[in-house]
């Protein structure tokens, strides 16, 4: 056996019951993706925090109704609590235990999901205020409620129901390449 098909083993063992002195590796490789799965989240998420930061200095923003002016409060506090959360992992990993690595990817992913809510909750509610300044207010609700849906059906639907397919399915074998 090699040692990528021994990591492969432990894939579908929850972190916290792998030796952190024994599965090494396997930490380490499960920690290492988590922060490059950040380096993709965290431009946009930074992006719509800057967008956010600069628009009450807008000529216009005077004009926002307090539904508006709510929503866009929401936005930039949970933009700013996604880039807090996003970049907690990277922190764990220099500043946390070198031998903790159970316990880093633990928090790490918890505070990817954690980044990920809040990050939905600004995407959200930025769309409100941009929709309901340009439409009326049922044509954002409407807009807005079509983006949650789409969140949670690409977030969460299709993610459960692949894992809940792979389960039933079994490990993919190397003679049966086609369920990989």
């Amino acid at each position: 056996m090699t040692d990528r098909s021994t990591a492969d083993d432990y894939g579908d063992i929850p972190a916290h019951l792998l030796d952190p002195h024994e599965h090494q590796g396997e930490l380490r490789q499960r920690y290492y993706g988590l922060l490059q799965e950040l380096r993709v989240l965290l431009p946009g998420v930074t992006v719509l925090v800057a967008f956010l930061l600069t628009a009450p200095f807008n000529s216009r923003f005077d004009e926002l109704d307090s539904t508006e002016r709510a929503a866009f409060s929401l936005a930039l506090w949970s933009s700013i609590m996604a880039v807090i959360s996003f970049v907690s992992p990277t922190v764990f990993h220099r500043v946390g235990g070198r031998t903790l690595r159970a316990e880093r990817l633990i928090w790490g992913i918890r505070a990817l999901r954690t980044g990920l809510a809040f990050f939905a909750t600004a995407l959200l509610s930025a769309s409100l205020v941009v929709t309901r300044f340009l439409f009326s207010p049922m044509v954002a609700a409407l807009f807005v409620a079509s983006i949650g849906v789409s969140m949670v059906v690409a977030w969460i639907v299709v993610p459960v129901t692949i894992t809940q397919r792979s389960r039933e399915r079994g490990p993919a074998t190397p003679a049966d390449p086609g369920r990989e």
